[in-house]
């Protein structure tokens, strides 16, 4: 079949009633189309046969209007190829104000905010989605539960249980699109049964501020110490939900210490409000046991989060929720108004994925990988910049790096992007502006090999000297 033999449809339509002959019709419209851009340079057209076919009239017709076309500049017609827009019937585009060139990415990216993607393995994931596609009925093809396909939510309930100590059934998880619908769902839920202040840890992750304030909710910082979250300020914040990173603090790395937790439970039940537990790199640990999940030791009170986007790849767009009973029915419909559900064949696609251990593979895998980047930066640090003080390295992707007293880790930072380094400070976290933090930088080791990253910290080193040196 060559190109010319294969339809292709085109919203155009002629009537004898109208004025002017068919073939002007066809002639007027087309001129139309391409002038004001519905048909731009280069888009194909049905050919004389197949739009003759179309409207129902002669192709004669059909070939001298596209003659006509072609004569004026309209329409590109070579003999075996399909009839096209020709290059020359662009119409001149209004000027437009010039733009500033896009900058150039960084040389070095140590900003956080994803795992490296170029690990994801795509040979093993193919096969997956084959066997989604090969064993999928017709009924799976169709809507199904917004809270997402049985298989997966009890693939998920089996593996959280398994590894992060989760006490869920497959009914009372939600698959969402990421952690930030989910987190997005679960607060329109919360505002629904009347919650209006939700406390949030400070420092913290900088997007779910918007969120919060998008369902109405209020953001109230609470400070985080090395012991995790402060409870004792909690309690006197009058909030009714608190949304907290117990097992690996966003940003600062640290874990909810045990006293703590018992402290964050004693204040949810005497409150009788909810927790919303973002386990986001829960699962990358390096010089420590794992710890087990908050919601472990109260599942009704605690909502567990988690996602693919730090294991596997941001681009899957899969999270879940794990809700309590007295949420789930608000938490479902929000989901069933906000897109009727996630894409099922990539949910079946990764419940067979879990099913046959690729993800713990995989991660075993990353393990060995990011401890090794990890070290490189640690030792970098210790050649290069020997009197900062690097933390929360025994779990995650991303280290905090505390500058010596005095730096200006802002003007550390600026001097490192014109160098061509991309890095944030601590203080790009932190929610409540009057809230000091001392000089630190926040260095992301998962994107970069570890030659790259000991190049990057050198040439960082020599950023902060410099921005010493002015200072001094």
């Amino acid at each position: 079949m060559n190109e010319t033999s294969q339809p292709i449809e085109l919203l155009l339509s002629v009537s004898r009633e109208r004025p002017g002959t068919l073939g002007a019709q066809i002639e007027d419209q087309l001129c139309c189309a391409i002038r004001d851009g519905t048909l731009r340079p280069g888009a194909r057209v049905p050919s004389t046969r197949d739009l003759a076919r179309q409207l129902g009239v002669s192709r004669r017709i059909v070939v001298d209007a596209y003659a006509q076309l072609a004569a004026e500049g309209y329409l590109s017609l070579r003999q075996g190829a399909r009839p096209r827009v020709s290059d020359a019937a662009a119409v001149p585009s209004r000027p437009q104000p010039p733009q500033e060139p896009p900058p150039p990415p960084p040389r070095f990216d140590f900003r956080p905010g994803g795992p490296d993607v170029s690990r994801f393995p795509r040979t093993v994931w193919l096969q997956s989605l084959r066997e989604a596609l090969q064993t999928m009925t017709d009924a799976d093809m169709s809507y199904g539960d917004p809270r997402g396909v049985d298989a997966l939510r009890a693939e998920l309930a089996g593996y959280l249980g398994r590894v992060r100590g989760v006490v869920a059934e497959a009914d009372r998880v939600v698959v969402t699109c990421g952690y930030s619908q989910g987190l997005a769902l679960t607060c329109q839920a919360l505002a629904a049964t009347g919650v209006k202040r939700v406390a949030i840890e400070d420092p913290t992750w900088p997007q779910q501020l918007p969120v919060l304030e998008r369902v109405g909710l209020a953001a109230v910082p609470i400070a985080v110490d090395d012991d995790g979250i402060r409870v004792d300020e909690l309690a006197r914040a009058k909030v009714d939900a608190v949304i907290v990173t117990p097992a690996h603090q966003h940003p600062t790395g640290v874990v909810l210490s045990g006293e703590r937790r018992t402290q964050l439970l004693a204040w949810l039940r005497d409150r009788d409000a909810i927790a919303i537990e973002d386990d986001y790199d829960a699962e990358y640990r390096y010089d420590r046991a794992a710890v087990g999940s908050l919601q472990g030791r109260d599942p009704d009170r605690v909502v567990y989060a988690g996602s693919v986007s730090k294991t596997l790849t941001p681009a899957l767009r899969i999270g879940w929720f794990v809700v309590p009973p007295r949420l789930l029915q608000a938490v479902s419909h929000e989901k069933f108004l906000a897109d009727y559900g996630n894409g099922r064949i990539e949910q079946y696609a990764l419940a067979d994925f879990l099913r046959r251990g690729e993800l713990d593979r995989h991660l075993r895998r990353m393990r060995v990988l990011y401890r090794s980047r990890r070290d490189a930066l640690v030792s970098a640090l210790a050649e290069e910049l020997p009197d900062v003080a690097v933390h929360g390295i025994a779990a995650g992707l991303h280290a905090t790096v505390r500058l010596a007293d005095g730096d200006d880790d802002v003007a550390c930072a600026a001097e490192a992007r014109r160098r061509g380094i991309a890095v944030q400070t601590l203080r790009h976290y932190c929610v409540d502006p009057s809230h000091t933090e001392p000089p630190t930088l926040v260095l992301s080791y998962a994107q970069m090999p570890e030659a790259a990253i000991r190049l990057g910290v050198r040439e960082l080193a020599q950023a902060v000297r410099a921005v010493r040196a002015v200072r001094a």
